[in-house]
């Protein structure tokens, strides 16, 4: 569960008074460089439910740092090549190709360049109460999730659901959204504290 979780650390027609969910993500990532927020998650498989909180920064493109304080606390960092996976409660960190690993991710098209629909097909789904939601599917078969759905509002995202290929579903919920605030270069770079193993993966 902890790995589905970790990877759950991842666009036309205005109407007159809400945008459609497409040009809301189009507005979002033209207009986004650095985003910060909390993040409320819940993981849903056949053995259960496992929710986590957090907070998580992006700096575009490629920079993200994602930090897991409930239930267990783990911090993911990608610095644009590597990414680094620091589980605290094991001990040990994983040292990733931060390309390879994200591919076209939710984590990849939050953090990426503004090439949306070079990697998705984007459809809208609707609106419901005062957000407006979006599927995008991956144009490649070998994509960490089957299915992405996006939830806007006020051109921020709010929510995100996914479904991966062995049918589990995470929901993530983003609150105290800071569009564009400054953030510190040393929060997108990491070192492994001594006594750490580091596996390389």
């Amino acid at each position: 569960m902890k790995a589905i979780a970790s990877l759950a650390l991842c666009c036309a027609m205005i109407a007159p008074a809400h945008a459609a969910a497409i040009a809301q993500l189009k507005a979002f990532v033209a207009d986004t460089k650095t985003l910060s927020a909390s993040f409320s998650q819940t993981v849903t498989s056949k053995n259960g439910q496992e929710k986590a909180s957090g907070q998580m920064e992006i700096q575009r493109p490629g920079k993200l740092r994602w930090t897991y304080t409930q239930p267990y606390e783990q911090l993911i960092v990608g610095d644009g090549k590597t990414l680094w996976v620091y589980d605290k409660e094991l001990a040990q960190i994983t040292k990733r190709n931060q390309a390879g690993t994200l591919g076209s991710s939710p984590a990849a098209l939050l953090a990426g360049s503004n090439a949306i629909e070079r990697d998705y097909l984007l459809r809208e789904v609707g609106r419901q109460g005062a957000v407006e939601w979006l599927a995008a599917t991956p144009r490649k078969g070998d994509n960490t999730f089957d299915s992405i759905k996006m939830g806007f509002s006020s051109n921020q995202l709010v929510e995100m659901q996914l479904t991966d290929s062995f049918g589990n579903i995470t929901r993530i919920s983003f609150s105290s959204i800071k569009k564009n605030p400054p953030l510190a270069a040393d929060h997108f770079s990491f070192t492994p504290p001594k006594g750490v193993d580091v596996v390389s993966e």
